[in-house]
């Protein structure tokens, strides 16, 4: 049998330091980074999705950022695509493909033999469907979705009415949510994988996220939100990023700027949460806490010691 490919993966909360952990272990390792992150795949999005910066990037490539425009749809399907073509070519340059990124859904579906296209289609109830959405609106049919399968709801942005119905046919199909329908599938792990996830006290971590949305703010997160507003940029999977809907509440006259910072903040936190939630109940990780980040030379020799072990390979910094 093939050997498997080895491939480095980085996850946590937002604002935990996932970037900073990513440049040591591509320098460490001979690395090239691919982006986990659905909302960094977008242009002109750029600090409110804390996008790394040329300078914090230390001359390390990175992949899947500034890939779509904003006013574009994108899937976990089709990232599922890019990034496993992505890690062939790291790969082939000798190279060690490394993931990093908070976006659950989207990491699982690479390195886990995830069939999306499973279940089969009922192409009769899709248009039945499809001609519903005409007539109720998107978002009835969105209601609809969130009434039976609210875990995938929150997922999709309800004017992907693919996606929408989608999870609908999947339901009606096999009488499974799609998530439940997922974890039947018992998928294998594709690539000999190090699964790396960080974690530190929850106080610290939301005041981490706190003082990012400040410095955001700072760095004028209002003035790349107002390009996007005066484009006209609405109905789209992008603007329901945190970060931007808020900023656009208080554009449209609906909350003041002091309301929709806090809501950032809280909606960031809240965010957080979910991610923790997702990556203990989903994925095999071996968490580290950096709690103390006075220690971090020690935590990254640690962390070190674990790639090391689980994919057989040699740091150059000795």
């Amino acid at each position: 049998m093939d050997e498997k490919q080895k491939l480095l993966v980085i996850i946590g909360p937002t604002a935990v330091g996932k970037t900073k952990l990513s440049i040591e272990m591509a320098k460490r390792y001979n690395g090239e980074i691919i982006s986990g992150d659905s909302m960094q795949i977008y242009r002109h999005m750029d600090i409110g999705t804390a996008k790394i910066t040329k300078d914090e990037m230390e001359g390390i490539p990175h992949y899947l950022i500034d890939i779509k425009q904003p006013e574009e749809n994108f899937s976990a399907a089709e990232f599922q695509v890019l990034v496993r073509d992505k890690i062939n070519e790291i790969a082939a340059r000798g190279k060690l493909p490394i993931i990093v990124g908070g976006t659950g859904l989207y990491i699982q579906s690479v390195i886990y033999d995830y069939q999306f296209a499973d279940v089969p289609g009922d192409e009769l109830f899709r248009l039945q469907l499809e001609e519903k959405a005409r007539g109720i609106g998107n978002e009835a049919l969105y209601q609809e979705l969130l009434a039976i399968d609210p875990e995938s709801a929150e997922q999709i942005h309800p004017n992907n009415v693919r996606r929408v119905i989608r999870a609908l046919e999947i339901y009606h199909l096999t009488g499974k949510t799609m998530r439940e329908f997922q974890s039947t599938q018992q998928p294998d792990l594709l690539y000999q994988t190090a699964l790396i996830g960080l974690t530190m006290d929850r106080e610290k971590l939301y005041d981490r996220i706190n003082a990012r949305v400040d410095e955001m703010i700072e760095k004028g997160l209002l003035q790349e939100v107002k390009g996007l507003y005066q484009q006209g940029l609405r109905q789209c999977q992008s603007i329901q990023a945190i970060g931007y809907k808020e900023i656009y509440q208080y554009l449209d006259g609906e909350i003041t700027l002091q309301q929709a910072i806090e809501d950032l903040k809280q909606n960031s936190r809240r965010y957080a949460k979910r991610q923790l939630t997702w990556f203990r109940n989903k994925m095999d990780v071996q968490w580290f806490d950096i709690t103390d980040v006075k220690n971090f030379e020690k935590k990254l020799l640690e962390i070190s010691h674990y790639v090391e072990g689980k994919l057989q390979v040699k740091s150059n910094t000795y």
